[in-house]
């Protein structure tokens, strides 16, 4: 399990500091956990899932796909949106990562760049 939490954060793009936030545990927590020194409680593993969106079966037993079947629903159609812009797919996962928190910072940013001139 500890090469499946290190996948979840590393595929997250996310530091030790900032994926233990995600979960609510401390660096030093998640720094022994994929060291092999510490093992993870079954909250844990619910909270790593429920909050990257993990199926607990790949987390637990590595049986089925990694994400849960919303992301990877997701992950077709934005495979579909279009083929010769990767970008605009990484984009788009890379948002579905984000914490409810940084999508609102998203939105904001992308509400004040796409204003148009005399707006308020």
């Amino acid at each position: 399990m500890i090469n499946r939490i290190i996948k979840i954060r590393k595929d997250v793009g996310l530091s030790q500091e900032k994926f233990a936030e995600r979960i609510g545990l401390s660096r030093n927590f998640i720094n022994q956990v994929e060291a092999g020194k510490k093992n993870v409680s079954d909250r844990t593993i619910s909270d790593i899932c429920r909050e990257f969106n993990i199926n607990e079966d790949w987390l637990r037993y590595e049986t089925g796909a990694m994400y849960s079947n919303d992301l990877d629903e997701f992950t077709q159609v934005a495979a579909r949106i279009d083929q010769n812009d990767p970008k605009a797919r990484k984009a788009i996962l890379d948002y579905w990562k984000l914490s409810d928190k940084d999508k609102k910072l998203f939105w904001s940013f992308i509400e004040r760049f796409t204003k148009k001139d005399g707006e308020d």
